[in-house]
């Protein structure tokens, strides 16, 4: 791992360099390494997560004075959802950096979306760990909040599935019928692959960490291919 890149891209210098490391460590790697004695980047994900959600907010609640708190919620959840994380990481080229197992490299783990955005998370919470919560708003000021205005200005925001239900029932006279296709992962930490089918037909498919986002995931992929 090149430490001095990482560090470079990310803007925070760790004193801590397992702790930078365990960021970018995907349980599969440790699965096929059990000699290492080393944590997944799973418990700084959990960390990133909550840092994620409180430094978002308060930069809607400050930013967007006159929107109503639904409206507030719509654009934190268009900012945060997994496609719109795993976009960013493939900015900084996080998927460089993972410790994956070959497997799960194999497979195309380092351009999986929600690995990209669990470890866009996990970085978050090592940030955090590392420097506080200033350093974390300062990253996220610069490698995140910019994408807002674009959300807002263009209806981002609004529910994927709404609109995607919208348009097929205009189009289509057919309301979406949404279909798990893969689901994988212990029960603590699923994943699902679902996809949304209009007359039999996919129209679109999307990934995520439960169903109600890979529903979500699936509408967006679907109104980008229509």
């Amino acid at each position: 791992m090149d430490k001095k890149k990482i560090e470079k891209v990310i803007g925070v210098t760790f004193k801590d360099e397992d702790l930078l490391e365990r960021a970018f460590t995907h349980r599969s790697y440790l699965n096929e390494h059990q000699n290492i004695k080393k944590s997944s980047n799973e418990r700084l994900e959990f960390l990133g997560d909550a840092v994620l959600q409180f430094l978002s907010s308060e930069f809607l609640f400050t930013n967007y004075p006159n929107s109503a708190e639904g409206n507030l919620t719509n654009f934190r959840a268009a900012l945060v959802c997994t496609p719109s994380l795993a976009e960013e990481s493939r900015k900084l080229g996080y998927g460089e950096y993972l410790f994956l197992s070959k497997g799960e490299e194999a497979s195309g783990g380092r351009e999986r979306e929600y690995i990209l955005a669990n470890t866009f998370e996990a970085v978050l919470g090592a940030i955090y760990l590392e420097s506080g919560v200033e350093a974390c708003r300062k990253f996220l000021t610069k490698k995140l909040f910019y994408k807002v205005k674009g959300i807002v200005e263009s209806n981002q925001y609004k529910d994927f599935k709404s609109s995607f239900q919208e348009l097929a029932q205009s189009k289509y006279n057919q309301t979406p019928i949404y279909k798990v296709l893969q689901d994988w992962g212990p029960d603590h930490d699923k994943k699902f692959k679902i996809g949304v089918y209009i007359n039999d037909k996919q129209l679109g498919v999307g990934e995520g960490t439960s169903k109600q986002r890979a529903e979500q995931a699936s509408a967006k992929n679907a109104l980008e291919n229509l």
